[in-house]
C-alpha cells in the first residue's frame, strides 16, 4: 500500500523522503498551533505536578537533613517524569488524533511510509514536550531556585535516554492501537503509569524487594532516575548508568518498531485500515 510500484519516468517512494516528514510534522505543529486548550494542556499537567512536589520539597528541606541535601532531588524527579509521560504521550496523542480523524487509511495511500509517518511523530512529541515544559522549568527555578539546565551535558544524557523510552512505548502503544482500533487507546494513558513505581522515580532501587531489584534494573527509566540521585545527592555523573540505559533502549527501541511493523502488516492485509474504530 506503500509501497507503490513504478514504472519508467516515475518517482520511487522507497527511500525516507525527509520532505514527507516534515510535511506530517507541519500538519501537526499546525493542529496544535490552532488550537490554544492543546497547548494550554501540554503546561497545565506539569505545572501542577512541579508546584505540588515542589512545595512538598520546600516542606522537607525545613524538616530533614537528609531532604535539605538532596538538592531538589524531588523536583529534579518531577521534571525527568514529565519528560518520560509526557513525551510518550506527545508521540501518542498526534498518533491518536489521526485515529480519532479516521484519517489513517488516506494516509497510509499516499507515497507516506511508516517510518516517515514515526519519525514524523518522534519530532512533534519533542515539540509538545518543549512547548510544555520549558516554560515549567522556568517556574521551578523561579519558584524554588531549582536550575535543570545547569547540569548540561548531564541533562542531555538523561533527556536522550528518557525520550527514547518514551518513543519506544509511544509505537509500540500505536502498534496495538492500529491492530485492535480505538477500544486500545485507553493504554496511551495508562501503560507509562506501570513503570512510574519500577522505574524508582522518587526512590532508590534499594528500597524494593529483591527479586523486583531485577525487574526495576531491566527498565531503561531506572538508571537514569537513580543517576539523578547520584548528581543531586552525591554529585557524582554515572557514566555507567546512562550507558547501560542506552543499550536496553537501543534493544526496546528494536522491539518496538518490530511491534509496530508487525501489527501495521497485519492490519493492511485484514484491510482494517480504513474500518478502525471501537
Amino acid at each position: 500500500m506503500l509501497n507503490s510500484r513504478t514504472g519508467a519516468g516515475e518517482p520511487s517512494y522507497r527511500a525516507i523522503s525527509p520532505k514527507r516528514t516534515f510535511a506530517m510534522v507541519r500538519r501537526y505543529w499546525y493542529l496544535l498551533r490552532s488550537s490554544w486548550p492543546r497547548t494550554l494542556e501540554l503546561v497545565y499537567w506539569p505545572t501542577v505536578q512541579m508546584l505540588m512536589w515542589g512545595f512538598l520539597q520546600l516542606y522537607l528541606d525545613q524538616h530533614s537533613s537528609f531532604i535539605a541535601g538532596a538538592g531538589g532531588v524531588f523536583i529534579g524527579s518531577v521534571l525527568l517524569w514529565d519528560i518520560l509521560f509526557r513525551g510518550q504521550l506527545g508521540f501518542s496523542i498526534s498518533f491518536l488524533e489521526e485515529m480519532w480523524a479516521r484519517n489513517i487509511g488516506n494516509l497510509m495511500m499516499t507515497p507516506l511510509r511508516p517510518g516517515e509517518f514515526l519519525a514524523a511523530l518522534m519530532v512533534m512529541s519533542v515539540i509538545r514536550l518543549a512547548v510544555g515544559m520549558v516554560p515549567v522549568t522556568l517556574m521551578a527555578y523561579a519558584f524554588f531556585a531549582f536550575n535543570i539546565w545547569s547540569l548540561g551535558f548531564v541533562l542531555a544524557a538523561f533527556f536522550a535516554n528518557l525520550i527514547l523510552t518514551s518513543w519506544a512505548i509511544g509505537i509500540a502503544v500505536s502498534g496495538l492501537v492500529l491492530r485492535n482500533g480505538l477500544g486500545a487507546e485507553s493504554l496511551a494513558w495508562t501503560v507509562m503509569f506501570l513503570l512510574l513505581p519500577l522505574s524508582c522515580v522518587y526512590y532508590p532501587v534499594s528500597v524494593l524487594p529483591d527479586w523486583l531489584q531485577v525487574v526495576a534494573w531491566s527498565l531503561p527509566p531506572t538508571y537514569v532516575f537513580e543517576g539523578m540521585r547520584a548528581v543531586l545527592i552525591d554529585g557524582v555523573f554515572r557514566l555507567d548508568l546512562m550507558l547501560w540505559s542506552l543499550g536496553l533502549n537501543a534493544v526496546l527501541m528494536a522491539a518496538a518498531i518490530g511491534v509496530f511493523v508487525t501489527l501495521f502488516n497485519r492490519a493492511r492485509d485484514a484491510g482494517s485500515l480504513l474500518s478502525l474504530g471501537e
